[in-house]
């Protein structure tokens, strides 16, 4: 079964987001545990934890389809020590708010060597913070969203996030997050079905498929290879539709979370039944 929803808003508490997620007919969906442009953030209640649950239960949401994103303020590539130990110990606390609520996923975004470092090296402190972080926690699977390779941020080859990958201690705790708008940008072409399963093969023979743990479903707003993050609806802009197609009906997206990021949250549930019916 495909897992489709979107990133609902988590305003008046985290239990709150499975309630928005069921009135979009979603049977997935992310959220942020905290408010992502803060650095600090109070710690989730037993009654918010405890609501969660039970609201994940009522509207039938399994929570294994539930991928929350951490903080927009992380860089686990930090040049800087004491920004790169602020981003760690600000990504463990985001692992282990996961873990309170019993899910089994955190999205992030790999981390920038802000043109003060070379890329080998910025890659080494991504999976040393990554396994940082799995020795604190349990459970969790820490989910690299690969990028639209803007400025300098990591993640936008998959050559990248394989070697992320290799740097990471326990393989059974780490996977990707594919962002169909990062991956146009980034040059992969997703305009077309042998677009897409040349995109596909190549993350299959660099990364693996079994390491693809979730999705992010959005239209593009520049062309390929702009390297520029731009999210559309999915029947606008410049990549098209094959893509979606491709996805719905590929084997390696059965049974994760696939998120719309899309710009207008007012056609979610519409872009949600429409996805479904690609289903071949």
């Amino acid at each position: 079964m495909r897992r489709i929803g979107a990133h609902v808003s988590a305003a008046g508490g985290v239990e709150n987001t499975p309630l928005n997620a069921a009135k979009i007919g979603a049977k997935a969906f992310a959220l942020f545990t905290k408010n992502q442009r803060r650095w600090q953030a109070a710690p989730l209640t037993e009654s918010s934890i405890r609501k969660f649950i039970a609201n994940c239960e009522q509207v039938g949401i399994d929570r294994r389809y539930v991928l929350p994103h951490d903080s927009y303020l992380i860089n686990l590539g930090h040049p800087d020590p004491d920004a790169l130990l602020r981003s760690r110990e600000a990504f463990i606390d985001e692992m282990q708010r996961c873990q309170q609520l019993g899910l089994s996923l955190l999205n992030f975004h790999p981390g920038s060597h802000l043109r003060k470092i070379d890329e080998t090296h910025c890659i080494r402190l991504i999976s040393d913070s990554i396994n940082m972080a799995l020795e604190k926690t349990e459970g969790v699977t820490a989910v690299i969203e690969n990028t639209a390779g803007q400025g300098s941020n990591i993640g936008h080859r998959f050559e990248q996030i394989a070697a992320i990958i290799d740097g990471v201690e326990d393989k059974s705790r780490i996977g990707v997050c594919l962002d169909t708008c990062h991956t146009f940008a980034a040059g992969y072409d997703l305009s077309n079905a042998a677009g897409c399963a040349h995109t596909f093969d190549r993350f299959d023979q660099l990364i693996g498929l079994d390491y693809l743990k979730a999705m992010h479903l959005n239209g593009s707003k520049t062309p390929l290879g702009s390297r520029v993050d731009r999210h559309h609806s999915l029947q606008q802009g410049e990549m098209g539709t094959a893509a979606f197609e491709f996805i719905m009906n590929h084997p390696a997206t059965d049974e994760i979370p696939m998120v719309l990021e899309t710009i207008d949250d007012t056609i979610w549930k519409d872009e949600i039944r429409w996805l479904y019916s690609l289903e071949q």
